[in-house]
Order: structure tokens, then sequence, then C-alpha cells
């Protein structure tokens, strides 16, 4: 029926008409519907100015824009510097500079424009970032091109940093999810003494020898307009540009421009190998409800480089292995089909936590498993996880394989919701390759990943030794001969592989 039609009565008392859904409303325009534009209107742009320096943004949307500038900077470039300079600058950043005169006057500036600041160091790239009002646009890259280019770098400010440091280097020992140490771990393990597996964090022994001259010196190397892109996200190209040229062209750093130390061009080797932490984990979470004992383990193989054909098998991989804690906000259910939830969370209920990660750089990459259960289970647990591996390269199930392709594109496309997530996403990709693939050029590669190339991307992996970080009560850890041996065995000789640990 279309129409009005009888009433109805409702438990508040009124009546309402019953109106059909699939019928046009008589006497109403043609709804016209908003739809898609072209692929092309999101096309990332991307400029080089004349000193080398980058430019790239995406397109204007929103009242709000996030900009900042990435530099091809971090703690795997440290090799002939001291330890810890990354950790310094990200903790320095948005500190008085020559127009500013402290980090309150920085932050009463981009209050002004609804603006917030941030930093964030990792082992290759520093970013510096902003997300501000639109119409604030020259404020902000002019702020952004004084943050980098031109901090003072106070006594003052370099010896709160180092308050700042020693107190989060004490945390890290401290605090109850372990996650972050691990990570350095088994970077340490994989990539012994050289680029990617020195640390990210500023060695304690490092934080009284870190000074203005040491950061002028690493500055002057490594902060050049070659190696930096300005990334901006819901601003017209055009303007991006200019303020470029107004802000980032022919400035003098305040290092000035002579030529520092030679670039460390050095490509990853991986090595392999173990890094053990006798810990006593007994007390890490006092209270009411505090977290057991538990020893944790992280098991990884060297993957591939981000540029690598093969990246993007290995992602599907990563989260066809998926897993995660025992307990997790919002309750139990997310993930479910993982193989790390259905072979090892489900049937061993002594597991506190088994969860895929991959890590991937320019010229390397991690694919590792962290584990976590009580010393005593420590044993089984090494081999359950080392099964986990070696299974990998068994059958595929076009179920699984084709849910995993799913859950990743469904990730890739939540995560780019976010602003934020977009200018991360530009800036990395240019900073590295001068252009960005598209959202939908990324998906239609996931489509295209087949059982074999899983399998390919496994057997390549398993043929390296592996990296294992330990930390906890290790007395039942088995030794890295055992788990090396397990790791190499084939898939045809599994029953013995389980022996090796009796």
């Amino acid at each position: 029926r279309c129409g009005l039609a009888a009433g109805r009565s409702y438990s508040g008392g009124g009546a309402y008409p019953s109106v059909s859904l699939t019928c046009p409303l008589p006497g109403v325009p043609k709804a016209v519907f908003a739809a898609a534009e072209s692929r092309e209107r999101f096309e990332t742009r991307v400029t080089v100015l004349e000193n080398g320096l980058r430019v790239a943004s995406q397109n204007k949307f929103g009242q709000f824009c996030t900009v900042g500038i990435l530099v091809n900077s971090g703690s795997r470039h440290e090799a002939k510097y001291l330890s810890g300079i990354s950790h310094f600058l990200e903790k320095l950043a948005f500190s008085s500079t020559a127009q500013f005169g402290s980090k309150d006057e920085i932050l009463l500036t981009l209050e002004k424009h609804g603006g917030i600041c941030d930093c964030q160091a990792s082992r290759d790239t520093i970013m510096y970032a902003v997300s501000a009002d639109a119409r604030g646009l020259d404020t902000v890259v002019n702020l952004l091109a004084d943050v980098t280019l031109q901090p003072r770098l106070s006594d003052e400010e370099i010896e709160m940093t180092r308050m700042a440091i020693r107190f989060e280097l004490e945390d890290l020992n401290m605090r109850p999810d372990p996650e972050p140490l691990l990570t350095e771990m088994i970077h340490a393990a994989a990539f012994r003494d050289n680029t990617v597996g020195l640390n990210r964090f500023c060695p304690m022994e490092n934080t009284d020898k870190i000074d203005r001259d040491v950061l002028h010196s690493y500055l002057s190397s490594y902060y050049t307009p070659d190696r930096m892109v300005l990334a901006g996200v819901g601003i017209e190209h055009e303007h991006l540009v200019e303020c470029a040229r107004r802000y980032l062209l022919g400035v003098e750093p305040v290092w000035g421009s002579g030529q520092g130390r030679a670039v460390d061009r050095s490509v990853a080797q991986y090595t392999g190998g173990i890094v053990k932490v006798e810990k006593d984990m007994s007390d890490v979470s006092l209270g009411p409800t505090p977290i057991p004992e538990l020893t944790h383990i992280m098991i990884g193989l060297e993957s591939c480089s981000f540029l690598e054909d093969d990246f993007i098998p290995f992602a599907v991989l990563n989260m066809m292995m998926g897993g995660g804690g025992s307990f997790s906000a919002g309750g139990p259910g997310k993930g479910m089909f993982t193989r790390l939830y259905l072979n090892v969370l489900n049937r061993h209920h002594w597991m506190y936590n088994a969860t895929s990660y991959h890590h991937s750089y320019e010229d390397t990459g991690l694919l590792c498993i962290h584990a976590s259960a009580d010393p005593k289970q420590v044993r089984e647990m090494v081999e359950i996880i080392t099964r986990e591996f070696i299974l990998m390269a068994g059958a595929v199930g076009e179920v699984e394989l084709e849910r995993a392709k799913t859950q990743l594109k469904s990730m890739l496309m939540m995560n780019l919701e976010s602003r934020p997530v977009i200018f991360e996403d530009v800036g990395r990709q240019v900073l590295a390759t001068n252009t960005r693939k598209l959202p939908h050029e990324l998906c239609d590669l996931i489509s295209q990943v087949k059982p074999s190339d899983i399998k390919r991307v496994v057997t390549k992996m398993l043929h390296k030794k592996p990296a294992v970080a330990a930390l906890g009560d290790l007395t039942d850890l088995p030794t890295y001969e055992h788990i090396q041996a397990a790791l190499s065995s084939k898939d045809g000789r599994l029953p013995r592989l389980y022996r090796l640990f009796r």
C-alpha cells in the first residue's frame, strides 16, 4: 500500500500513520542522492621544491587539517652517534624556538586556531604534526618550520628532558605491560648492533652525555630538506606549497648549513639470536586484582620490506594468525577465528596471551608472536608457538584466507577514516617512495593474495634463524639451539619436532 493508511495505536497513547518505506511520497520532489566523487579527487599530490623538500597533500575536506613534517631520521641512524638522540629530540619537540620563547607560547598560538601538536620518533622516522583549523595554515607551517629548524635547545630544556627520560626508563621496567620492552628486545635479537636493532630508547648511561653540541652534530647530518616531507590533509595543495616556499625554502638552520657527518645508509643485516632478561615478575601489578606472575616470550623471523611485493601476503598472514589476550576490553569474541585464538588460546587455558605482530621497514621486516604464561609452562608454551610457525607453511583454507583478507581491508579502511592516520600514511609513503598507493589499490592487491603466496613467503621465512626475546623467570626456557632446530624442521617431521623439547 502507498500513501497514508489507518492510524496505529502505540503504548504512548498517540496515533501515528503507517507510511510505506518502498513507495515515493505523493507530491514530494524526486530525491537527489549524494554520490562518491571520482577517485582522482582523492589522489595525493606531490611537489618537490628547489632544495629537495617534498610537499605532499590530500584533498581538502572539513574545517580542520592535519599538517606535519616527517624526517627520514631515527634510532636506526645512530650507529655513529650516541644512542638515544632521537629519544631526546622527541621529548624536546615543540619547546622554545627562535620565534617562540617557550612551549607555553607555542600552545597558546595553536590554541587560537583550535590546534594540538605532537611529535613521535620511531626507528626510521621522526614526525612533527599539528591538527588545527585550516584557516590557520600559514601560522601552522611557520610554527612547524621553526620547531624543526630553529629549536633553541636551552640547557634548562635539555636537563628537563634528561629527567623525563630517566623517569620513562624506570617506568618501562616497572609497568605490567611488557610489550614495549619485548619489542626492543626482539629487534635487538633479530638485528644485533645494526640499523633497526639499535635501541629506540636512550640508554640510562647516555642521558648525561647528550648535550646541545651532540644534538646539533646529529641534526646537521639528518635534518636536511632532501630527507624531509611536508605533508598535509584537509588543505589545498597550492596553499601548502606556497607556505612551504615562504617558511621552508632557503631557511638557515640554527646549527648552520655546514656539512655534518656522512649519512648512514647501511642496509639492515638480519642476524637472529636471543636476548634474555631474568626478572622477578611476581609483583609487577599489586592491588586487589593483581596480574599473576608471567613469563613472556617473543619469537620472530625475518619477513620483508614494505617496498617488496611480498609485503601484502605477509600482512594477510599476520591478520590470519591474529590472536590476542585471554581478556580484552569489550569481552571475548574479537578475532575469534584467527589461528592463535583457535589453536592456542582456546585449547590451552593456561596461556594468557598469544598475539602476532608484523614490523616492516624500508629494507627489512620482522614477523613475530608474543606469548605469555606461568613460568612453569614456558617449555610447553615455546613448543606451541614454534608449532604455529611451522604450521603456517601448511594448507591454507579458502574460507580462512578470505576472512583474513576481508578483515585486513576492513581494518585498513576503518583506520583511514581518521584524518591524522591519513596524514601519517601520506607522509610515510611519500618519504619512502615519493608517491602514495591509494586505499583502493591496496585493497586490490590484498584481494589478489592466493594460498600459494602465503605458502611461498612462509617457506622463505622459515629458512632464517629465529630471533627470540625472553623476559621473566626463564628457568624452564629451552635453549636457543632447540628453538632453532624446531623451526628449521619441515612439516613432514612435526612429530619429531615435539620431542625436541621432551
